[in-house]
C-alpha cells in the first residue's frame, strides 16, 4: 500500500479523534454537562474503535504520535515512516481543531483544562 494513502488514514483518523473527543468536551461545556464524563469517555472509545477498524489495514491506525514513537522504540515500526506519521498525524489535529475553533468561536479553550489566572500566564 502506498505510503500517501497510510499517511492520508493517519491525518483522518487523527482528526476524527481530536474532532469528536474535544468536541464532545465543548458540547458538554456549553450545554452545562448536557453529554456528562460517560459521554465524553464513551466518545473517545468508540471513534478510536471506529478508526482502528477503518484504518487498522490501511496504516495500523497509530492516530497518535506517541503510538507511532512507541511502536518505533519497540523495534515494530521503519524509522524513516515515523517523522511522516507524526507530521501527518499533527496535521489532522491542527485541522480538528481549526475546525472546532470556527464552529464554537466563544469557547476559546476548546475544553482544555487552564491553570486559573489569566489566559496566557
Amino acid at each position: 500500500m502506498g505510503m500517501a494513502k497510510k499517511l492520508a488514514g493517519e491525518c483522518f483518523g487523527t482528526f476524527a479523534l481530536v474532532f469528536a473527543g474535544t468536541g464532545a468536551i465543548v458540547i458538554n461545556e456549553v450545554t452545562g454537562g448536557g453529554v456528562s464524563h460517560v459521554g465524553i469517555a464513551l466518545t473517545f472509545g468508540l471513534i478510536v474503535l471506529a478508526m482502528v477498524y477503518t484504518l487498522g489495514d490501511i496504516s495500523g491506525a497509530h492516530i497518535n504520535p506517541a503510538v507511532t514513537i512507541g511502536f518505533w522504540a519497540a523495534r515494530r515500526f521503519d524509522a524513516d515512516k515515523v517523522l511522516p506519521y507524526i507530521v501527518s498525524q499533527c496535521a489532522g489535529a491542527f485541522l480538528a481543531s481549526v475546525i472546532l475553533r470556527l464552529l464554537f468561536p466563544v469557547n476559546i479553550t476548546l475544553g482544555a483544562t487552564i491553570p486559573a489566572g489569566p489566559l496566557l500566564q
